[in-house]
């Protein structure tokens, strides 16, 4: 079997949807399924520096990776995306499926221009497409009346949440099954003997909610002396924003992008993942990320969010409450054994729900009931 999984974003800048199509590569190709990831790429020059204003990986991609175009920023669901939108990504990815011969392709946000509409009007092969975004999303409302009809050539619609479902739903009307994001699990993790930290991973939109942090800081600094590591966000911009909020940089670390093995090691050190977004979350890769870390978290109570975390594995607060948001900072905290039982219980749950090996097998189920034939490749060693 040999699947191509097509990615309407850039290779150059991580994202949450890029996140999860490389992990499923990967988790694919230990299950022994040949795959090729075909995805946007800006390489480095003046053209991509003006086009785009945070830093990326520029270098060519590495082996599997299939680039088809440059992107541009566009703004979508309260965030700034790196949308393939490039004509002659068209003609490369009709290139692509005409050298790779694929069994089946796999789309992810399949109603995003340009390569998934050129996937689902050229291509001559099952189609599987998963859904990732929820909330009031823009783009699904311009491709509804325009190109949504090429929907229909779906074979299988896979939703990362009910959340998302019900977004996907909304727009274009169809059977859908949940399957959630992946993540990583390092093989060992220990819950205790944790550095006085605590961690934000995202990126400077305001969804994310990283004002409503940065309020309920000095407090939690203050009482626990504790330090907050900022990853994702640009040091600049997150610098600028203390300043209008006239707030010290104390306690307070700015570490921009990170690779992945450093964010592993962030959240394996950490006493907890703080996600303080406001909305327009469909799942929250970030927090399964710390489960299997074995790190705990306190997240706002928004959907996408409270189906994920139980009260065994952290709390939940209003959304955009910076008083609430120490507190429970603070709560989780103070009682060490009670933090790290938390932690534990991140790692199983984890384990038992968002594994790689899980997520996969089911995905290759899927292939194989729109194939019609089992797989013959025998899995992979990891």
């Amino acid at each position: 079997m040999k699947v191509g999984i097509v990615v309407p974003y850039s290779w150059s800048y991580r994202g949450g949807v890029l996140e999860h199509a490389e992990q499923q590569a990967q988790a694919l190709r230990r299950l022994g399924v040949e795959t090729r990831l075909i995805v946007g790429h800006d390489p480095p020059g003046l053209r991509t520096r003006l086009l785009h204003v945070r830093p990326g990986r520029h270098e060519r991609p590495p082996p599997g990776v299939i680039p088809i175009g440059r992107s541009a920023i566009v703004p979508t669901n309260g965030s700034l995306a790196n949308v393939v939108i490039a004509p002659s990504s068209f003609f490369r990815l009709r290139r692509a499926l005409e050298a790779e011969a694929f069994d089946l392709l796999h789309l992810h946000e399949p109603a995003t221009p340009v390569p998934c509409m050129a996937a689902l009007t050229i291509a001559q092969l099952p189609l599987v497409g998963t859904f990732h975004a929820s909330g009031a999303v823009p783009l699904l409302a311009l491709a509804k009346p325009v190109y949504g009809f090429l929907l229909e050539r779906l074979d299988a619609r896979i939703a990362v949440s009910k959340e998302a479902r019900e977004t996907a739903q909304r727009f274009f009307p169809g059977r859908y099954e949940i399957v959630p994001n992946g993540t990583r699990l390092p093989r060992t993790t220990d819950a205790g003997n944790r550095s006085n930290r605590v961690v934000f991973v995202g990126r400077h939109d305001r969804r994310k909610g990283l004002e409503v942090l940065l309020r309920a800081w000095p407090r939690v600094h203050g009482e626990t002396g504790a330090r907050l590591r900022v990853i994702g966000a640009d040091p600049l911009a997150v610098g600028l924003l203390q300043t209008r909020l006239h707030m010290g940089r104390g306690g307070v670390d700015l570490l921009g992008t990170v690779s992945d093995g450093a964010l592993t090691r962030e959240l394996r050190s950490a006493k907890a993942l703080v996600a303080p977004s406001l909305g327009n979350e469909s799942f929250g890769m970030v927090l399964t990320r710390a489960f299997g870390s074995a790190t705990p978290v306190v997240a706002s109570d928004i959907p996408g969010y409270h189906d994920v975390v139980t009260a065994e594995v952290g709390s939940l607060v209003p959304p955009g409450d910076p008083v609430r948001l120490a507190e429970a900072i603070l709560d989780l905290l103070a009682e060490e054994p009670r933090r790290a039982a938390y932690g534990a219980n991140a790692r199983q749950l984890a384990e038992r729900c968002y594994s790689w090996e899980q997520i996969g097998s089911r995905l290759v189920a899927i292939y194989e009931r729109l194939l019609g034939a089992p797989r013959t490749q025998e899995p992979m060693a990891a």
